[in-house]
This record gives C-alpha cells, structure tokens and sequence, in this order.
C-alpha cells in the first residue's frame, strides 16, 4: 500500500485536474451559448480627448452600419447598439445607487446594481433573448422617443420581486420610463445570474441620459457567413471610422472561447505535469520494492530455475506482479478521482462533472504502463541469477 501510494495519488490528481479542465471549457461554452451563436462584436473608439476628457469621436455610427447591414441579408440577420448608460434608477424606496454588489463563499455573483443598456429592437435577437412578460423594444419606440425599457430577470427580481411590472414606471435619473417586458434568464439552473441583471432601454434615450454608443453586436446568418460578415464589416468601417482620431475592432465571439480553451488547455498541461512528478516517483518506488523482492526470494527463483523455468518465465512473473501492483493504485486513483471530481464541481463550477471516459481508460493504461516499465529491470535482474548460485544464497 505505501508502495502504490504515490501511483494512486498522482492518477487521481490527473484525473482531478483533467475533469475541472473540462468542466470549466462546458462552463465557458455555456456562457458563450447563452449570449447567442454566430455573434459579432463591434467596436469603434477614440485616441483623440479634448481638454475637457471627452472624446472627439463622438459621431453615432448606428445609423450607417444598421443600413450597410441591412445591404447584405444574405450575411447578416440583426444588428444592434450595445452601449452602455450610467444613469441612477429608482423604483420606489428602492434605487440602483444603495445597490452594493454581494458575493457567496466562492466568489460567485449574487446580486448587484443592475447595467444599462442602450438597444435597438434587434437586441434581443442579437443577444439570443425571450420574453416571459409583456413585449419587447420595437422600430415606433426608437423613432418617437418612446421612455421604455425592458428588464433583465435578475433586475425584475431586485425592484419588482414577484409583482407584475408591466406598466410600472421606474425613473432614470429623475426621468419616468414604462416597464414594458421582463427577459427570460439565460440559464434554466440559475447561473451567470451577472448576465440577467440588466435593463434595456431605447437607444435613442441617450440624447437625454447621455453617454456614447461606440459598441454595436451584429448577428450573422450562420457559422458559414461568419467570417465573411467580419470580412465585409471591417471593409466597410474602414471607409466610415475617421482613423486620426480613431480605430475599430471587428471580431467574433468564438475567437474569445477559443482563446479561453486554449488558455485552460496550457494550464491544464502545467498541472497535468506537476501531478505527473508524482507519478515518476511512485514508478521509482515500485522498482525499489520489486528489487528487494528479488532479493528475498532469490531461493525461489533459483528453485524455479533448477526444475526448468526459463528467464521468460522469471521475467513474465516479475513484469506481472509489477503491473497488478500499479493496476490496483490506478483502480483506487480512479475511485478517488471520480470523487474528487465531483466535490470540486459543485464547489467551484457549481455543475457537476465526470472525468471523461477517455482519461478513465488512459490513466488506467498509465498505471499498468509504469508498473511494466519500471518492473523490467527488476525483472531482468531476477532472471540473470543463475540457479546454483541463487539456491546457495540462503
């Protein structure tokens, strides 16, 4: 048991650590999922500040990149502004400026003063919303200022608790704006409750809320179309965007999900080494205790080898004991590891996780591997004793 000690600890490790990787790639994937697929972010900014702080590029691109969007249907489905509004909301003794943000034991997002948004009636398609109460933003809203907006589940929680807010009015910075829709939660178990907690309101309303609009999502037809919108967009916002005062960003959301893996693929290899230390070790220790196994039964193999046991033979016996040794740590490094990776789920990802079958499969191959590999020099020791000198040792 000491022997295979190091072997089951460090094979519950990599399966550990290999089963968090994972879990933390569904749990990225399911947060990129819940924003919507085939999406485009936009965003053009400014370098250029007068003495005041403010930005010289203050022109709304909306209009235009709405109406070069609306050229090429056969690539793009919906664009929308996704700016952002600092204003004060209030709802009765309630209001988002005494709203503090709270967190659980693990770091994990609670509650909080809502954000604000600044949409188009595309923002919910954009941003793969649904309405559970009410209706959502449309083209008469923004074209006659209409003071509505549209809550996030989280922000309906926090003013409205169980009440009907439909109809309600909540004031923005003193201003009176209509509840009109409740969003749906992106998630069925609860989490990314951060993503729910916003309010939509017309994009139009910054003329009196204030703010700039330089961050727009553009919905792509399908994943096939993706890459030639970005293509096209850029294109265009390279003729529009004034590049001395300024620059634009085009890119997709997958490529932060694939930087992201690969991120959590590197640190899986780190630890997966750290981890494999230990296995070294444990394969160490097996062919120390193989070696003194030789000596204590040097009678044995010399008795064997007088009656007609080859060096085969001798070899196949030590080269299988080493690999059941190892195989009984793996069994139990994989118990283990199921276990852990189980624990470590609900308590970091709040999800539960299983190690891949894969991982299963080779790490138990691993263990038995080890076992064979540093079983065969005591093996080959064992059977270089010749038999009168191994009948002579005691």
């Amino acid at each position: 048991m000491l022997t295979v000690l190091s072997i089951f600890i460090g094979i519950a490790a990599v399966m550990t650590i290999v089963s968090v990787m994972e879990g933390m790639k569904a749990k990225t994937a399911e947060m990129y999922s819940a924003m919507g697929s085939n999406r485009i972010t936009v965003s053009i900014y400014s370098w250029m500040y007068d003495e005041q702080g403010n930005s010289m590029n203050t022109k709304d691109y909306y209009p235009e990149l709405s109406s070069f969007c609306s050229s090429i249907p056969d690539k793009v489905i919906g664009v929308t502004p996704n700016g952002y509004c600092n204003a004060t909301v209030v709802y009765g003794t309630k209001s988002s400026a005494n709203m503090e943000y709270q967190y659980d034991d693990n770091w994990n997002y609670i509650s909080g003063p809502p954000q604000l948004y600044y949409g188009s009636e595309q923002y919910a398609m954009c941003n793969n919303l649904k309405l559970v109460k009410g209706r959502d933003l449309a083209v008469l809203d923004l074209e006659k200022y209409n003071n509505v907006c549209v809550l996030g589940s989280e922000a309906y929680t926090a003013f409205f608790g169980k009440l009907d807010p439909i109809g309600k009015e909540m004031q923005f910075n003193g201003t009176n704006y209509e509840v009109i829709g409740v969003y749906a939660p992106r998630s069925e178990d609860g989490s990314n409750k951060s993503m729910d907690n916003f309010i939509l309101i017309p994009y139009t309303a910054k003329r009196t809320l204030g703010g700039e609009i330089n961050n727009f999502v553009v919905k792509a037809k399908d994943s096939k179309t993706l890459k030639e919108a970005i293509s096209l967009i850029g294109g265009f916002l390279k003729g529009a965007v004034n590049t001395a005062t300024g620059g634009y960003d085009v890119y997709s959301e997958n490529t932060w999900q694939q930087q992201e893996n690969e991120t959590l693929n590197m640190i899986g290899l780190i630890l997966g080494g750290i981890a494999a230390i230990s296995l070294l070790v444990g394969g160490i220790g097996i062919m120390n205790i193989m070696l003194v196994t030789v000596t204590e039964r040097t009678k044995e193999i010399g008795i064997r080898r007088a009656i007609g046991a080859t060096k085969g033979s001798i070899i196949a016996q030590f080269l299988v004991e080493a690999g059941m040794l190892c195989g009984m740590g793996g069994i139990i490094g994989i118990a283990i590891g199921y276990v852990a990776s189980i624990i470590l789920g609900h308590l970091i990802l709040q999800m539960s996780i299983l190690p891949p079958v894969w991982v299963t499969l080779l790490t138990f191959t691993l263990s038995v591997v080890l076992g064979l590999l540093f079983g065969s020099y005591p093996a080959a020791q064992a059977a270089k004793l010749q038999p009168v000198e191994a009948l002579r040792a005691e």
